[in-house]
């Protein structure tokens, strides 16, 4: 095809079909970037920009120089990583439940069990606080209220505000919310899997457990391993709406991650310019971990990501 015959060649309308999610990128990822500048101020609310007095490397240099901020960065830093490691581990949750969910025969009962576990992906975090409250509070919860019945404790426990295994409970929610809807991908990957490979291993003698462990699980890994890898330079970006729903004065010290801090001294905190700074770190992080990641899936794989 060509321009002269008045049709556009494939490869520019494959990019003018693109257009507008780049120009969504553009507008949202992009172009708040100018929003680095303030990390070069000492903004104060109520006043421009232009009204406020440049202070360079301030902020930047009170990382290190301040102690205490230092310290709180440290606590923070270790919440987040802490929290990101967990969650790694625990991504092949979603990898174990599409290969069992793939072997359920009843197509009908498979449906419920998918349309089920995928529904807490849509609620959001103030949904499953408020299913949690409901669950643990200390005097209408139903765990608390079973526990006394059967014994296991005299009076009601303030589940919520303890901040005793916040990771791991923090963990364990953000599991259950993500659980279905992360298996989508490596269910989509089984499907993609050649059958002759089954009916062959069938043909061997193979059962149902030794064609899941030689053919279902090497198939879905190349899925699980570029997820792995993306999650890897993702590291430290926990986001901020479900540790903001259940911190509270008692476990916040556990269970501020770093884009909760980002949020909590610059909006609750009104100082703008610290909070861009960290940002602008977390965002140089995030881009060199995500080169180590793509490095790292060069060599064991032999492929890039990016």
């Amino acid at each position: 095809m060509s321009i002269k015959s008045g049709k556009i060649p494939e490869r520019y309308r494959l990019f003018l079909y693109a257009t507008p999610l780049l120009l969504l990128i553009f507008l949202f990822s992009y172009l708040p970037l100018y929003g680095w500048i303030y990390a070069f101020f000492n903004v104060r609310p109520g006043f421009s920009l232009f009204q406020s007095e440049f202070v360079g490397l301030k902020w930047f240099k009170s990382l290190v120089s301040n102690p205490t901020q230092t310290a709180e960065v440290v606590r923070v830093m270790k919440n987040t990583m802490a929290m990101s490691v967990l969650g790694i581990v625990t991504s092949i949750f979603p990898v174990i439940f599409a290969i069992f969910l793939t072997e359920i025969r009843s197509s009908r009962f498979k449906k419920w069990v998918q349309v089920l576990t995928t529904l807490p992906n849509f609620i959001s975090w103030v949904l499953v606080f408020a299913i949690a409250f409901m669950l643990l509070s200390v005097d209408s919860g139903i765990i608390n209220k079973l526990m006394i019945e059967l014994g296991f404790q005299d009076k009601g426990v303030n589940y919520l505000a303890s901040d005793q295994h916040i990771w791991l409970k923090m963990t364990l929610w953000s599991l259950w919310k993500g659980l279905g809807w992360s298996a989508i991908l490596y269910i989509a990957a089984i499907t993609s899997i050649d059958q002759e490979l089954y009916d062959a291993a069938k043909v061997d003698g193979a059962g149902r457990f030794r064609l899941m462990w030689h053919i279902t699980v090497p198939g879905v890994m190349p899925t699980y391993f570029v997820l792995l890898l993306l999650s890897i330079a993702n590291f430290i970006n926990n986001g901020l709406e479900q540790y903001y729903v259940f911190q509270n004065p008692i476990n916040k010290n556990s269970i501020e991650v770093l884009d909760l801090y980002v949020y909590n001294i610059g909006l609750l905190g009104a100082n703008f310019s610290f909070a861009t700074a960290i940002s602008m770190l977390k965002s140089l992080v995030s881009i060199a971990l995500l080169f180590f990641a793509n490095r790292l899936s060069k060599i064991v794989r032999g492929e890039s990501i990016i």
